[in-house]
């Protein structure tokens, strides 16, 4: 398999068990397909979640660990996710979730697998977009929760994207970032704040 899925430090796998554990916090999120659930439910498929923090002059992406996503599995597909933070106390559960994004992750992950060039499974939030892409980085064994997007890089916008920007279609980082810098900029004029530099 040509694709590398990072693993996730394991107190942050720890907070996802002890909260799926915990009939109080899967009670009360606001996910049926977890209280419903029939059968048991796996966290699966830990995703370092970055998010672009700013575009730099030269034009590089600079970008945060934010947290770990981890799928939630049940009979073979995902039905929600998890995500974790980290605190000053270390990594800890933060909130399960379901939605398009559950989906469209698991979607781009099988598109990856198919890929001829080896990757490392990341995401990448663009938050003034209101969008998330897979993130996959060119070097497969490097540290998950480091390092920023290379201009080889590909990223796969998750479904659903934003008007004019294809879902589920691989981007190179050259390719993409310009078009992202482009609309931040403009998201940000509108807004009537400096656009991130």
């Amino acid at each position: 398999m040509h694709l590398h899925v990072p693993p996730a430090p394991a107190p942050a796998l720890r907070s996802v068990l002890a909260a799926l554990a915990s009939p109080t916090a899967v009670r009360e999120a606001p996910i049926p397909s977890l209280r419903g659930a029939q059968g048991p439910v796996t966290p699966e498929l830990p995703l370092p979640v970055h998010v672009l923090d700013r575009i730099a002059p030269a034009g590089a992406a600079i970008t945060r660990l934010a947290g770990w996503r981890f799928l939630l599995r049940r009979g073979g597909h995902a039905v929600a996710a998890a995500e974790t933070m980290l605190t000053p106390d270390g990594w800890a559960f933060s909130h399960f979730f379901e939605g398009p994004y559950v989906a469209s992750t698991e979607r781009a992950l099988r598109q990856a697998e198919t890929m001829a060039q080896p990757h490392q499974a990341r995401l990448l939030s663009v938050p003034e977009l209101y969008m998330l892409t897979l993130w996959l980085h060119g070097d497969r064994d490097a540290d998950g929760a480091t390092g920023q997007p290379a201009a080889t890089d590909l990223l796969v916008p998750l479904a659903p994207a934003p008007p004019g920007i294809a879902a589920h279609r691989p981007h190179s980082v050259a390719d993409l970032l310009p078009v992202l810098t482009l609309r931040v900029t403009r998201a940000a004029t509108m807004l009537g704040s400096p656009a991130p530099a």
